[in-house]
């Protein structure tokens, strides 16, 4: 009953927009996850970063990282490659693979005009993650943030909050 109630909220949910505008060479880069919809592949996280470099063959690299359990516990890392199917008509809208064939849609709904954070979900609006490029971000931006990701249709009560390790002054 309750994997019907939530096909219907997808099917009555209108399609996801996306940010219409995305320079990749500026996205690349490390991004701190500060919040996320928690997926089983992440179980025990914290301290999760993503790395995004160019391949050679022009598709991005994307490495995950994450400490288990505690800021200095155990490091998990996952490699995977991500690409834009259509880059001229949505930017947006990329695909990720950590075990290809298999890939998963990676849409960045939200973009910092100077790619400061970035808010990334996927159309079924099961998956979520809030990113920064700093490890910490401060409570208004994050509240102004949940409130747009309401606007998009994602349930923010699912959002947790990844522990992260303080800011350093560079």
């Amino acid at each position: 009953m309750a994997l019907a109630g939530a096909t219907l909220a997808c099917a009555s949910a209108p399609p996801l927009e996306v940010v219409q505008e995305l320079d990749v060479q500026r996205y690349l880069g490390r991004w701190y996850e500060i919040a996320s919809f928690p997926q089983s592949f992440q179980e025990g996280c914290v301290a999760t970063t993503a790395d995004y470099s160019l391949r050679p063959d022009g598709d991005i690299r994307v490495e995950n990282r994450c400490r288990t359990e505690t800021l200095d516990g155990e490091e998990r890392s996952a490699t995977g490659v991500a690409w834009q199917p259509d880059p001229d008509a949505a930017p947006a809208k990329l695909r990720v693979s950590f075990f290809r064939p298999f890939w998963g849609s990676y849409w960045i709904v939200e973009l910092d005009a100077d790619y400061r954070y970035a808010v990334v979900g996927h159309p079924s609006r099961n998956y979520l993650w809030i990113l920064s490029r700093s490890p910490q971000m401060e409570p208004a931006l994050y509240a102004a943030l949940v409130e747009k990701v309401e606007g998009h249709g994602f349930e923010s009560e699912r959002l947790r909050r990844t522990l992260q390790p303080a800011a350093r002054d560079d």
